[in-house]
Protein backbone atom coordinates (compact mmCIF):
# COMPACT_ATOMS: atom_id res chain seq x y z
CA UNK A 1 0.00 0.00 0.00
CA UNK A 2 2.10 3.27 -1.20
CA UNK A 3 1.02 6.27 1.33
CA UNK A 4 -0.01 9.21 -1.05
CA UNK A 5 2.09 12.63 -0.85
CA UNK A 6 0.10 14.94 1.53
CA UNK A 7 -0.26 18.13 3.63
CA UNK A 8 -0.34 16.85 7.43
CA UNK A 9 -1.62 18.29 10.07
CA UNK A 10 -1.54 18.46 13.78
CA UNK A 11 -4.87 17.49 15.57
CA UNK A 12 -5.13 16.43 19.47
CA UNK A 13 -7.26 12.86 18.72
CA UNK A 14 -9.54 13.19 21.48
CA UNK A 15 -10.67 9.64 22.35
CA UNK A 16 -12.85 8.73 25.83
CA UNK A 17 -12.51 5.41 27.91
CA UNK A 18 -13.16 5.98 31.74
CA UNK A 19 -11.05 3.47 32.32
CA UNK A 20 -6.64 3.56 34.11
CA UNK A 21 -4.89 0.73 34.37
CA UNK A 22 -1.29 -0.61 34.29
CA UNK A 23 0.73 -3.51 33.78
CA UNK A 24 -0.26 -6.19 36.59
CA UNK A 25 -3.97 -4.86 37.09
CA UNK A 26 -7.49 -5.58 35.94
CA UNK A 27 -8.13 -3.17 32.93
CA UNK A 28 -11.65 -3.49 34.17
CA UNK A 29 -11.02 -1.22 37.21
CA UNK A 30 -13.51 1.18 38.02
CA UNK A 31 -12.10 4.40 36.65
CA UNK A 32 -13.98 5.76 39.71
CA UNK A 33 -11.66 4.28 42.63
CA UNK A 34 -8.31 6.11 42.81
CA UNK A 35 -6.00 3.39 41.19
CA UNK A 36 -3.65 4.58 38.61
CA UNK A 37 -1.93 1.30 39.65
CA UNK A 38 2.01 3.16 39.45
CA UNK A 39 4.14 0.70 41.11
CA UNK A 40 7.39 0.49 43.04
CA UNK A 41 9.86 3.74 43.01
CA UNK A 42 12.51 1.69 42.01
CA UNK A 43 13.45 1.56 37.87
CA UNK A 44 15.80 -0.86 37.94
CA UNK A 45 16.56 -4.15 39.84
CA UNK A 46 19.74 -6.34 39.43
CA UNK A 47 22.06 -6.98 36.73
CA UNK A 48 21.15 -5.38 32.83
CA UNK A 49 17.46 -5.32 34.04
CA UNK A 50 16.08 -2.25 32.83
CA UNK A 51 12.62 -0.98 33.70
CA UNK A 52 10.94 1.58 31.52
CA UNK A 53 7.21 3.67 32.17
CA UNK A 54 4.78 4.11 29.42
CA UNK A 55 1.54 5.99 29.42
CA UNK A 56 -1.13 6.50 26.91
CA UNK A 57 -4.76 7.79 26.43
CA UNK A 58 -7.34 6.08 24.39
CA UNK A 59 -10.05 3.41 24.06
CA UNK A 60 -10.02 0.06 25.14
CA UNK A 61 -9.43 -1.37 22.11
CA UNK A 62 -6.45 0.43 21.75
CA UNK A 63 -5.09 -0.49 25.24
CA UNK A 64 -5.49 -4.32 24.66
CA UNK A 65 -3.77 -4.07 21.61
CA UNK A 66 -0.38 -1.78 23.19
CA UNK A 67 -0.04 -4.22 26.29
CA UNK A 68 -0.07 -7.24 23.50
CA UNK A 69 2.52 -5.32 21.64
CA UNK A 70 4.66 -4.35 24.92
CA UNK A 71 4.10 -8.29 25.70
CA UNK A 72 5.53 -9.50 22.42
CA UNK A 73 8.80 -7.06 23.28
CA UNK A 74 9.47 -8.02 26.98
CA UNK A 75 9.28 -11.71 25.29
CA UNK A 76 11.82 -10.94 23.14
CA UNK A 77 13.64 -8.71 24.99
CA UNK A 78 13.51 -10.63 28.78
CA UNK A 79 16.01 -7.88 30.31
CA UNK A 80 13.18 -5.36 29.60
CA UNK A 81 10.49 -4.57 31.88
CA UNK A 82 7.93 -2.24 30.53
CA UNK A 83 5.26 -0.72 33.49
CA UNK A 84 1.88 1.22 31.93
CA UNK A 85 -0.90 3.44 32.48
CA UNK A 86 -3.39 4.43 30.76
CA UNK A 87 -6.37 6.54 30.82
CA UNK A 88 -8.97 9.01 28.60
CA UNK A 89 -8.03 11.93 27.31
CA UNK A 90 -8.65 14.22 29.81
CA UNK A 91 -7.38 12.02 32.90
CA UNK A 92 -4.13 11.23 31.23
CA UNK A 93 -3.40 14.97 30.95
CA UNK A 94 -3.98 15.28 34.26
CA UNK A 95 -1.67 12.74 35.49
CA UNK A 96 1.10 13.90 32.75
CA UNK A 97 0.87 17.35 34.71
CA UNK A 98 1.08 16.10 37.66
CA UNK A 99 4.41 14.18 36.82
CA UNK A 100 5.89 16.82 35.04
CA UNK A 101 5.49 18.52 38.20
CA UNK A 102 7.74 16.21 40.51
CA UNK A 103 10.22 15.46 37.52
CA UNK A 104 8.99 11.49 37.13
CA UNK A 105 7.02 11.68 33.23
CA UNK A 106 6.87 8.05 32.03
CA UNK A 107 9.69 7.19 29.80
CA UNK A 108 7.67 7.11 26.79
CA UNK A 109 4.76 8.85 26.84
CA UNK A 110 1.82 9.72 23.87
CA UNK A 111 1.16 13.23 23.05
CA UNK A 112 -0.79 15.53 20.16
CA UNK A 113 -0.72 18.36 18.73
CA UNK A 114 -0.25 20.77 22.18
CA UNK A 115 3.66 19.23 22.32
CA UNK A 116 4.40 22.55 22.65
CA UNK A 117 3.69 22.71 25.99
CA UNK A 118 5.85 19.48 27.18
CA UNK A 119 9.01 20.89 25.61
CA UNK A 120 11.14 21.19 29.05
CA UNK A 121 10.20 17.26 29.33
CA UNK A 122 10.98 15.77 26.03
CA UNK A 123 14.08 14.23 24.43
CA UNK A 124 14.52 15.10 20.82
CA UNK A 125 14.96 11.69 18.80
CA UNK A 126 17.86 13.26 16.05
CA UNK A 127 20.79 11.20 17.57
CA UNK A 128 18.46 8.28 17.81
CA UNK A 129 17.84 8.52 13.87
CA UNK A 130 21.16 9.38 13.35
CA UNK A 131 22.78 6.16 15.26
CA UNK A 132 20.34 4.08 13.73
CA UNK A 133 18.82 3.33 16.83
CA UNK A 134 15.60 4.17 15.21
CA UNK A 135 15.04 3.31 11.62
CA UNK A 136 13.31 6.33 9.68
CA UNK A 137 14.42 4.08 5.87
CA UNK A 138 10.88 3.14 5.14
CA UNK A 139 9.00 6.76 5.61
CA UNK A 140 9.73 10.11 4.21
CA UNK A 141 10.94 13.38 4.99
CA UNK A 142 7.53 15.00 5.01
CA UNK A 143 6.30 12.35 7.51
CA UNK A 144 9.13 13.24 9.89
CA UNK A 145 8.34 16.85 9.75
CA UNK A 146 4.89 16.31 10.99
CA UNK A 147 6.36 16.03 14.00
CA UNK A 148 9.05 18.17 14.35
CA UNK A 149 9.66 21.24 15.90
CA UNK A 150 12.23 24.17 14.91
CA UNK A 151 14.24 21.72 13.24
CA UNK A 152 14.34 19.05 16.24
CA UNK A 153 12.31 15.53 15.99
CA UNK A 154 10.29 15.80 19.21
CA UNK A 155 8.70 12.03 18.37
CA UNK A 156 7.54 10.03 15.44
CA UNK A 157 3.48 10.01 14.24
CA UNK A 158 1.90 6.94 15.34
CA UNK A 159 -0.32 7.01 12.48
CA UNK A 160 -2.16 8.93 10.04
CA UNK A 161 -5.84 9.75 10.23
CA UNK A 162 -8.69 12.19 8.98
CA UNK A 163 -12.16 13.49 10.48
CA UNK A 164 -15.14 12.00 8.85
CA UNK A 165 -18.83 11.37 9.60
CA UNK A 166 -19.72 7.51 10.09
CA UNK A 167 -23.08 6.40 9.76
CA UNK A 168 -25.63 3.73 9.31
CA UNK A 169 -26.61 3.38 5.87
CA UNK A 170 -30.12 0.85 6.92
CA UNK A 171 -31.23 3.83 8.89
CA UNK A 172 -30.83 6.49 5.92
CA UNK A 173 -32.78 3.87 3.83
CA UNK A 174 -35.35 3.17 6.28
CA UNK A 175 -35.77 7.12 6.22
CA UNK A 176 -35.96 7.63 3.11
CA UNK A 177 -32.55 9.79 2.87
CA UNK A 178 -29.58 9.56 0.66
CA UNK A 179 -26.76 8.43 1.61
CA UNK A 180 -23.89 11.36 1.76
CA UNK A 181 -21.69 12.08 -1.19
CA UNK A 182 -18.02 13.40 -1.42
CA UNK A 183 -19.43 16.85 -1.93
CA UNK A 184 -22.69 16.85 0.32
CA UNK A 185 -22.65 19.97 2.43
CA UNK A 186 -23.56 20.99 6.09
CA UNK A 187 -27.67 22.47 4.67
CA UNK A 188 -27.77 18.30 3.63
CA UNK A 189 -26.73 17.52 7.03
CA UNK A 190 -29.17 19.34 8.84
CA UNK A 191 -32.18 18.11 6.61
CA UNK A 192 -30.69 14.56 6.80
CA UNK A 193 -30.89 14.91 10.27
CA UNK A 194 -34.15 16.20 10.82
CA UNK A 195 -35.88 13.85 8.34
CA UNK A 196 -33.89 10.85 10.29
CA UNK A 197 -35.40 11.86 13.74
CA UNK A 198 -39.10 12.81 12.06
CA UNK A 199 -39.23 9.06 10.30
CA UNK A 200 -37.46 7.06 12.97
CA UNK A 201 -37.58 8.81 16.17
CA UNK A 202 -33.98 9.18 17.15
CA UNK A 203 -30.97 11.61 16.58
CA UNK A 204 -30.45 12.02 13.33
CA UNK A 205 -26.88 12.91 14.35
CA UNK A 206 -24.61 11.95 17.50
CA UNK A 207 -21.89 13.56 19.16
CA UNK A 208 -19.47 15.94 17.14
CA UNK A 209 -15.90 17.71 17.42
CA UNK A 210 -17.38 21.11 17.66
CA UNK A 211 -14.47 22.76 17.40
CA UNK A 212 -12.66 20.78 14.76
CA UNK A 213 -16.02 21.11 12.53
CA UNK A 214 -17.07 24.76 12.96
CA UNK A 215 -13.22 26.24 13.30
CA UNK A 216 -10.46 24.00 11.99
CA UNK A 217 -12.75 22.77 8.88
CA UNK A 218 -15.48 25.25 8.77
CA UNK A 219 -12.68 28.26 8.74
CA UNK A 220 -11.04 26.91 5.46
CA UNK A 221 -14.02 25.93 3.84
CA UNK A 222 -15.28 29.23 3.80
CA UNK A 223 -11.63 30.02 2.02
CA UNK A 224 -8.91 27.78 1.36
CA UNK A 225 -6.59 30.72 2.10
CA UNK A 226 -7.77 30.68 5.71
CA UNK A 227 -7.48 29.53 9.17
CA UNK A 228 -8.38 29.50 12.71
CA UNK A 229 -5.49 29.84 14.04
CA UNK A 230 -2.52 32.02 11.84
CA UNK A 231 0.17 30.21 10.21
CA UNK A 232 2.88 32.17 12.99
CA UNK A 233 0.41 31.22 15.52
CA UNK A 234 0.52 34.09 17.41
CA UNK A 235 -3.51 35.19 16.49
CA UNK A 236 -6.42 34.38 14.66
CA UNK A 237 -5.98 33.69 10.73
CA UNK A 238 -9.48 34.96 9.81
CA UNK A 239 -11.10 38.23 10.63
CA UNK A 240 -14.50 37.34 10.13
CA UNK A 241 -16.61 36.20 13.26
CA UNK A 242 -19.74 35.71 10.83
CA UNK A 243 -17.64 32.66 9.42
CA UNK A 244 -18.89 30.39 12.36
CA UNK A 245 -22.12 32.07 13.27
CA UNK A 246 -24.29 29.42 10.61
CA UNK A 247 -22.28 26.46 12.58
CA UNK A 248 -23.88 28.20 16.07
CA UNK A 249 -27.09 28.58 14.43
CA UNK A 250 -27.59 25.16 12.85
CA UNK A 251 -26.40 23.00 16.20
CA UNK A 252 -28.86 25.28 18.43
CA UNK A 253 -31.51 24.30 15.86
CA UNK A 254 -30.84 20.76 15.75
CA UNK A 255 -30.82 20.45 19.45
CA UNK A 256 -34.14 22.25 19.70
CA UNK A 257 -35.92 19.75 17.18
CA UNK A 258 -34.14 16.85 18.99
CA UNK A 259 -32.28 15.55 15.91
CA UNK A 260 -29.46 16.40 17.70
CA UNK A 261 -28.79 15.54 21.70
CA UNK A 262 -28.93 18.23 24.40
CA UNK A 263 -25.70 19.24 26.18
CA UNK A 264 -27.34 16.54 28.96
CA UNK A 265 -27.82 13.64 26.51
CA UNK A 266 -24.21 14.50 25.68
CA UNK A 267 -22.58 13.70 28.87
CA UNK A 268 -24.26 10.59 29.16
CA UNK A 269 -21.60 9.57 26.21
CA UNK A 270 -18.26 8.14 28.16
CA UNK A 271 -16.53 6.49 25.40
CA UNK A 272 -17.21 5.62 21.74
CA UNK A 273 -18.55 1.98 22.68
CA UNK A 274 -21.46 4.28 24.41
CA UNK A 275 -22.07 6.85 21.17
CA UNK A 276 -25.76 6.77 20.06
CA UNK A 277 -24.70 5.26 16.78
CA UNK A 278 -23.31 2.12 18.52
CA UNK A 279 -26.34 2.05 20.35
CA UNK A 280 -28.64 2.64 17.37
CA UNK A 281 -29.68 6.05 19.05
CA UNK A 282 -28.71 7.97 16.61
CA UNK A 283 -27.84 7.41 12.53
CA UNK A 284 -24.66 9.76 12.29
CA UNK A 285 -21.73 10.60 14.24
CA UNK A 286 -18.03 12.09 14.44
CA UNK A 287 -15.33 9.79 14.48
CA UNK A 288 -11.31 10.37 13.45
CA UNK A 289 -10.71 7.64 10.59
CA UNK A 290 -8.51 5.35 13.22
CA UNK A 291 -11.58 5.16 15.73
CA UNK A 292 -13.68 3.63 13.33
CA UNK A 293 -13.01 -0.39 12.91
CA UNK A 294 -13.29 0.21 16.90
CA UNK A 295 -16.97 1.78 16.02
CA UNK A 296 -18.01 -0.41 13.77
CA UNK A 297 -17.03 -3.76 15.85
CA UNK A 298 -19.13 -2.44 18.79
CA UNK A 299 -22.13 -1.24 16.47
CA UNK A 300 -21.73 -4.51 14.84
CA UNK A 301 -23.87 -3.53 12.03
CA UNK A 302 -22.40 -2.28 8.63
CA UNK A 303 -21.20 1.60 9.36
CA UNK A 304 -19.81 3.56 6.56
CA UNK A 305 -17.63 7.23 6.66
CA UNK A 306 -18.77 10.08 4.56
CA UNK A 307 -16.53 13.11 4.59
CA UNK A 308 -16.99 16.05 6.55
CA UNK A 309 -20.08 18.15 4.90
CA UNK A 310 -19.19 21.44 2.72
CA UNK A 311 -20.53 24.88 3.53
CA UNK A 312 -20.92 24.53 -0.39
CA UNK A 313 -20.82 21.85 -2.88
CA UNK A 314 -18.35 23.25 -4.98
CA UNK A 315 -16.15 24.72 -1.99
CA UNK A 316 -13.17 23.49 -0.25
CA UNK A 317 -13.28 20.54 2.22
CA UNK A 318 -11.85 21.94 4.77
CA UNK A 319 -10.82 18.36 5.83
CA UNK A 320 -6.63 16.79 5.20
CA UNK A 321 -4.88 14.29 6.49
CA UNK A 322 -3.50 14.79 10.15
CA UNK A 323 -0.82 12.90 12.28
CA UNK A 324 -2.73 11.24 15.41
CA UNK A 325 -0.34 11.38 18.09
CA UNK A 326 2.99 10.72 18.35
CA UNK A 327 4.99 8.58 21.16
CA UNK A 328 7.73 10.80 23.02
CA UNK A 329 10.84 10.09 25.08
CA UNK A 330 10.90 11.69 28.64
CA UNK A 331 14.01 13.71 29.75
CA UNK A 332 13.43 11.83 33.79
CA UNK A 333 14.11 8.81 31.50
CA UNK A 334 17.20 6.70 33.32
CA UNK A 335 17.21 4.77 30.05
CA UNK A 336 16.11 6.69 27.03
CA UNK A 337 18.38 4.79 24.77
CA UNK A 338 16.63 1.94 25.73
CA UNK A 339 13.23 3.29 25.62
CA UNK A 340 14.36 4.41 21.73
CA UNK A 341 14.53 0.92 21.05
CA UNK A 342 11.19 -0.02 22.40
CA UNK A 343 9.86 2.99 20.26
CA UNK A 344 11.68 2.31 17.12
CA UNK A 345 9.93 -1.57 17.42
CA UNK A 346 6.30 -0.35 18.47
CA UNK A 347 6.85 2.49 15.48
CA UNK A 348 8.60 -0.30 12.35
CA UNK A 349 8.14 -3.59 13.67
CA UNK A 350 5.73 -5.26 10.90
CA UNK A 351 4.43 -8.47 13.62
CA UNK A 352 3.79 -5.79 15.86
CA UNK A 353 1.87 -3.36 13.84
CA UNK A 354 -0.03 -6.20 13.11
CA UNK A 355 -1.48 -6.48 16.17
CA UNK A 356 -1.83 -2.92 16.56
CA UNK A 357 -3.47 -2.58 13.13
CA UNK A 358 -3.50 1.03 12.39
CA UNK A 359 -5.93 1.66 15.53
CA UNK A 360 -4.28 5.16 15.82
CA UNK A 361 -4.03 5.87 11.86
CA UNK A 362 -2.35 4.60 9.31
CA UNK A 363 1.13 3.93 9.70
CA UNK A 364 3.86 6.13 7.80
CA UNK A 365 5.84 3.41 7.48
CA UNK A 366 5.75 1.53 4.36
CA UNK A 367 6.81 -1.83 5.04
CA UNK A 368 4.01 -1.59 8.02
CA UNK A 369 0.89 -0.71 5.43
CA UNK A 370 2.32 -3.09 3.46
CA UNK A 371 2.47 -5.84 6.04
CA UNK A 372 -0.86 -5.12 7.37
CA UNK A 373 -3.06 -5.14 4.00
CA UNK A 374 -3.47 -8.41 3.90
CA UNK A 375 -5.42 -8.46 7.66
CA UNK A 376 -6.82 -5.76 7.23
CA UNK A 377 -10.94 -6.15 8.02
CA UNK A 378 -13.77 -5.02 5.82
CA UNK A 379 -13.99 -2.26 8.44
CA UNK A 380 -9.91 -1.36 8.34
CA UNK A 381 -10.56 -1.39 4.46
CA UNK A 382 -12.85 1.29 4.79
CA UNK A 383 -11.24 3.14 7.12
CA UNK A 384 -7.72 3.73 4.68
CA UNK A 385 -9.78 4.32 1.45
CA UNK A 386 -11.43 6.61 3.38
CA UNK A 387 -7.93 8.54 4.54
CA UNK A 388 -6.80 7.78 0.53
CA UNK A 389 -9.82 9.71 -0.76
CA UNK A 390 -9.57 12.62 2.16
CA UNK A 391 -5.77 12.67 0.87
CA UNK A 392 -7.04 13.66 -2.81
CA UNK A 393 -8.84 16.87 -1.37
CA UNK A 394 -7.03 19.81 -2.14
CA UNK A 395 -5.49 22.16 0.94
CA UNK A 396 -4.49 25.40 1.73
CA UNK A 397 -1.21 25.90 3.89
CA UNK A 398 -1.74 25.34 7.94
CA UNK A 399 0.31 25.55 10.82
CA UNK A 400 0.32 21.69 12.72
CA UNK A 401 1.13 22.95 15.80
CA UNK A 402 -1.33 24.26 18.29
CA UNK A 403 -1.13 27.43 19.88
CA UNK A 404 -0.45 27.65 24.10
CA UNK A 405 -4.03 28.89 24.11
CA UNK A 406 -5.91 26.22 22.16
CA UNK A 407 -7.49 24.52 25.36
CA UNK A 408 -9.13 27.41 26.60
CA UNK A 409 -10.20 28.63 23.40
CA UNK A 410 -11.91 25.26 22.55
CA UNK A 411 -13.65 24.85 26.04
CA UNK A 412 -14.99 28.74 25.16
CA UNK A 413 -16.46 27.92 21.73
CA UNK A 414 -18.21 24.59 23.27
CA UNK A 415 -19.70 27.04 26.18
CA UNK A 416 -20.87 29.46 23.34
CA UNK A 417 -22.72 26.64 21.67
CA UNK A 418 -24.14 25.54 25.23
CA UNK A 419 -25.40 29.45 25.66
CA UNK A 420 -27.12 29.86 22.26
CA UNK A 421 -28.74 26.44 22.68
CA UNK A 422 -29.85 27.53 26.17
CA UNK A 423 -31.06 30.89 24.79
CA UNK A 424 -28.87 32.85 26.91
CA UNK A 425 -27.30 34.35 23.47
CA UNK A 426 -28.24 34.89 19.59
CA UNK A 427 -25.71 32.54 17.33
CA UNK A 428 -24.51 36.15 15.75
CA UNK A 429 -23.85 37.24 19.31
CA UNK A 430 -22.34 34.34 20.86
CA UNK A 431 -19.82 34.20 17.37
CA UNK A 432 -19.19 37.62 18.41
CA UNK A 433 -18.36 37.33 21.71
CA UNK A 434 -16.09 34.02 21.47
CA UNK A 435 -14.45 35.95 18.75
CA UNK A 436 -12.92 38.54 20.47
CA UNK A 437 -12.63 36.38 23.63
CA UNK A 438 -10.34 34.00 21.18
CA UNK A 439 -8.45 36.42 19.81
CA UNK A 440 -8.09 38.43 23.53
CA UNK A 441 -5.77 35.07 24.31
CA UNK A 442 -2.97 36.25 21.81
CA UNK A 443 -2.61 39.98 23.42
Amino acid sequence: MKLKRVLVLFLAILTTVSLVACKGKDTNTDASADQTGTSSAAETTSGDKVVLRMGWWGSQARHDKTIQVIEMYEKEHPNVDIEYEFYDSDGYFTKLNTLVASDKVWDMFQLGGNFPTYLSTIVPLDDYIKAGTIDTSKTTDAFLKTTQYEGKQIGISNGVNTYGIAYDPAMFKEAGVAEPTENWTWDDYAKASNTIHEKLGIYGSSKFDDFAAACGSGIPQSDIKLNFYALTNDGLGFDDYNLLTDYIQMRADLTKSGAYPDPGAIAEIKDIEGDYLVTGEAAMTWVASNQFPTLYQAAGRELKLAPIPRKTADGPAGAALQSSQMFCISKDSEYPEEAAKFLNYFWTNEEANKVLAGERGMSIFSNVTEAQAPDFTPEQVTANDFVNLVGTFEVGESNPISPEPYQAITDNFNLTIQKVIYGELTADKGAKEFYDYAKSQFK
